[in-house]
């Protein structure tokens, strides 16, 4: 299904999704307000596209992709766009401004997307006249990687949207997931333990970054460890991520940010990019090594595993996505070994529960509730598969 598409944002994830559907075949306009970025945007493409001829590709194929294409700086050129995908900053006025000023110019079969990676759709949707045309299509980064795209229809959003967009993203060679408007989505809720309770964890001095990060990898086959993982991705990303998720959640005790890692932000040590994050990325710095204490490994390994399968489990029981897609969109979204409902079952549902209320009786915070589906499930000796 090839198409007319326009990009709105020339960034990193902005370059990347018009590199995905360009190579799809469809026609991609790439806007961006700032002139210097769609220059740098289009030398990047370009840089891309040669790295591709040179690996993948023939160099005709290269070019005729890379020509698919088009980059401006005047947002009246998306005018004939059949499909708009916003790739803008995080800010919930901004977008709406932008949807608003989409809508006047385009035409009325025009679908209007947004990639938003935690904020609500409806509220997006709100801006329009049409708000029945607007849905969330997100991608994951690198985009021209990642196999994974959240479909996020609004209350608004018109049912047979829902169906032609996961038939688009198909086209697209991506893999589609439905997930229901809530905060984060599935990947961005689901995962936000990984992060939460390795920090957790080191708060109270039970181990330290490299001891944790070495559990989940020879533990639980995840490719990096939470800390090496929140390193990469940068503060100034995944702390305001799991800020926006715990506000919009209405304060729920179990999304709670840390001030350790408030504390890098506010320091600048963003992570690899600014050099210094949980770990210090300076040429000549001495990096601590991991205690190996087989119980120690478990203990902390155990800890974290649960509290993802039970956020997974939870995001089930409210119906944000089919267990299928739960476990999908953690695979190819985040890279986990496992789809953590899957993973449960292995466990033992049982044990899950058991797990969780020995931490709900130690600590008594709400954070470590057990998710009703999983005392259900084991009540009737039934599994999630």
């Amino acid at each position: 299904m090839k198409m007319k598409i326009g990009i709105v944002g020339s960034g990193a994830m902005g370059s990347g999704i018009a590199q995905v559907l360009a190579t799809a075949g469809n026609k991609v306009l790439l806007y961006d307000n700032n002139p210097l970025a769609v220059e740098k945007a289009g030398q990047n493409l370009e840089a891309q596209f040669q790295k591709l001829a040179e690996k993948k590709l023939t160099y005709e194929e290269a070019e005729t992709y890379f020509v698919n294409i088009r980059l401006s700086d005047k947002l009246s050129e998306l005018k004939t766009s059949e499909l708009i995908i916003e790739a803008i900053v995080e800010d919930l006025e901004i977008k709406k401004e932008l949807f608003q000023k989409l809508e006047s110019l385009v035409s009325e079969d025009c679908i209007l997307a947004t990639n938003t990676s935690s904020l609500s759709i409806a509220s997006i949707a709100s801006a329009c006249q049409k708000p029945n045309r607007v849905i969330g299509i997100h991608f994951f980064n690198p985009a021209p990687l990642m196999a994974l795209v959240e479909i996020i229809p609004a209350v608004q959003t018109d049912k047979d949207l829902i169906l032609k967009t996961k038939t688009l993203v198909e086209s697209w060679k991506k893999l589609p997931v439905i997930a229901k408007d809530t905060p984060g989505f599935i990947v961005n809720r689901v995962a936000r333990p990984f992060y939460g309770e390795a920090i957790r964890i080191l708060e109270e001095g039970v181990a330290d970054c490299a001891t944790i990060d070495f559990a989940m990898t020879s533990l639980g086959g995840f490719r990096m460890g939470p800390f090496q993982l929140m390193d990469f991705i940068g503060h100034d990303v995944n702390y305001r991520v799991t800020e926006s998720v715990f506000k919009e959640f209405f304060y729920d005790p179990k999304f709670k940010p840390s001030f350790t890692q408030k504390r890098l932000l506010e320091a600048g040590f963003f992570g690899k990019k600014s050099g210094r994050g949980f770990y210090d990325y300076s040429p000549n710095a001495e990096q601590s090594k991991p205690n190996e204490n087989p119980e120690l490994l478990e203990s902390i390994f155990k800890r974290i595993l649960v509290m993802l399968m039970n956020e997974a489990a939870d995001a089930y029981f409210l119906d944000i996505a089919s267990a299928e897609d739960i476990d999908l969109a953690m695979k190819k979204g985040v890279n986990y070994p496992k789809g953590l409902l899957k993973w449960a079952d292995e466990f033992g549902l049982a044990n899950l529960e058991k797990e969780l209320d020995q931490l709900y009786n130690y600590y008594h915070e709400d954070r470590y509730r057990c998710s009703p589906v999983i005392r259900n499930l084991v009540k009737q000796n039934k599994t999630f598969y």
